[in-house]
């Protein structure tokens, strides 16, 4: 199925992201597009391609974070560069490993995931009352961190902070969450357990559309149920998820012959032996 194809009947479901003839261009360089896409509320999405491959920068459009160069976006019913991002903005939460990296050194587990209230990396200038208190140690209960709540955040293993992360971006009830390589540098261990916290996450009947990017099919939640694969800017294909990750459809994304199959609800791949 081609990028174009995966625009699907607007009758099916009211679409969380849609992306029409989109093109994102840096320096005179296009980095993205053109590319349709739609992403139904409801669905979970799987991103996946090699470095430079476009992912994060589609990532950027589908959470209103960056306006597109040339054709249309439109998120969770407001077309970018003509609605209010300040009424969209709340309704998104985005998490990444990179954000670790910017949380300010010394704040605690409870504290980080209560900045999620106002998407803000600090806890300055704002105020938390005892409701927020309780959601906050909620929400680390649902991801397996709330014997951490009082710790500091920076002390805490990087599987531990991506779980503590994961809360962050729940915390303000978001329509849509965009995970940006959450699982990247996590050894089998921690990998495996933030992708069970995730699960249990999206489980519940008021999850989140998902958008998830990652370079690794074994990163690939069991219920995820769409993917698509970048390369050099384009989609290679998109759709329902059985129908994506076959082996020539790889092949053309990452550029080697692969095998690749599932293990109950998991996904793998590796690299076809040479004869």
């Amino acid at each position: 199925m081609s990028g174009n194809a995966s625009v699907t009947d607007r009758t099916e479901s009211p679409a969380a992201v849609e992306l029409r003839q989109a093109s994102v261009r840096i320096d005179g360089r296009t980095v993205l597009g053109p590319v349709d896409l739609r992403v139904g509320r409801g669905e979970r999405w799987v991103l996946l391609g090699p470095n430079g491959g476009g992912k994060t920068t589609l990532l950027a459009l589908a959470g209103a974070r960056r306006q597109p160069s040339s054709g249309r976006v439109e998120v969770l019913g407001a077309a970018l560069g003509r609605a209010d991002l300040r009424a969209i903005h709340p309704r998104i939460s985005h998490t990444s490993h990179v954000l670790a990296e910017r949380t300010p050194p010394g704040l605690t587990v409870r504290t980080v995931v209560l900045t999620g209230k106002r998407a803000a990396l600090s806890p300055w200038f704002q105020a938390f009352d005892e409701e927020d208190e309780r959601r906050a140690v909620t929400l680390l209960d649902r991801v397996g961190c709330a014997h951490l709540a009082a710790q500091r955040f920076d002390t805490c293993s990087q599987g531990e902070r991506q779980r503590v992360l994961l809360a962050r971006a729940l915390y303000p009830f978001p329509e849509l969450m965009i995970l940006d390589e959450p699982a990247s540098g996590l050894d089998l261990p921690a990998r495996e357990t933030l992708i069970e916290a995730l699960e249990a996450v999206l489980a519940e009947p008021s999850a989140p559309t998902t958008i998830l990017a990652t370079h690794h099919l074994e990163e690939i939640p069991p219920s995820s149920t769409h993917a698509a694969l970048l390369r050099d800017g384009s989609i290679v294909t998109s759709g329902p998820i059985q129908e994506v990750l076959t082996p020539g459809s790889l092949e053309a994304c990452f550029g080697i012959a692969v095998d690749v199959g599932r293990r109950g609800a998991r996904w793998w791949a590796v690299a076809r032996a040479e004869p």
